[in-house]
């Protein structure tokens, strides 16, 4: 099991972050109140990590209507 940490500071990221890991069927815990001292990420983590903000900022601006995003179908077709 991997234990995953994120600090979030708006509601509205909070719950949609909060959705998404529902919708993976992911569970989740708030730890309010307590800091750890904070671990630089090693090359996998900060990859990973890139990689999840990139996609946070495309859902961002497709919910905004600045970009249109592959349905499903689209994707499998490139495959």
């Amino acid at each position: 099991m991997t234990t995953l940490t994120v600090k979030i500071d708006n509601k509205k990221t909070e719950k949609a972050v909060k959705a998404v890991l529902d919708a993976l069927g992911l569970s989740y815990a708030e730890d309010k109140g307590i800091k750890k001292a904070q671990e630089p990420l090693n090359n996998a983590e900060q990859a990973m990590f890139n990689r999840l903000k990139n996609s946070f900022e495309q859902i961002k601006l497709h919910q905004e209507g600045k970009i249109k995003l592959r349905d499903a179908r689209e994707l499998l077709d490139e495959l």
